[in-house]
């Protein structure tokens, strides 16, 4: 965030060069527009701050949980390449349809034959 700084500086610089007077109404506006951006600046320097700490302390809780993980699921054997891994069971098919094989009664339909009056 230093070269915010660094522009800050150089536009008062240019103010300077231009001399323009602080008790002018020109020279006013203008070092409180210098003010306003200076701390914008100063603001957008601890936002980076506080994120910068957030994601150190982001990746210690990865390295953590990475491993409680090894820990936890280190005897287990993963397929990572299969991660839906069924087994389909056909002789579970075949229980079903014994089972309900005697409720149903089979009739024929004559719903396709036509009849011309």
């Amino acid at each position: 965030m230093d070269f915010l700084y660094e522009k800050i500086s150089y536009l008062r610089g240019l103010a300077d060069g231009l001399d323009v007077k602080p008790d002018s109404k020109e020279g006013k506006l203008f070092n409180a527009l210098m003010d306003v951006i200076e701390e914008i600046a100063d603001g957008m320097n601890d936002i980076v701050e506080e994120q910068d700490e957030v994601n150190e302390y982001l990746d210690l809780l990865d390295e953590d949980l990475s491993t409680v993980e090894e820990e936890l699921f280190s005897d287990l054997e993963i397929d990572e390449d299969d991660d839906y891994d069924f087994d389909f069971d056909d002789d579970f098919d075949d229980e079903y349809d014994d089972d309900y094989d005697d409720d149903f009664e089979e009739h024929e339909c004559n719903c396709a034959e036509h009849e011309d009056i």
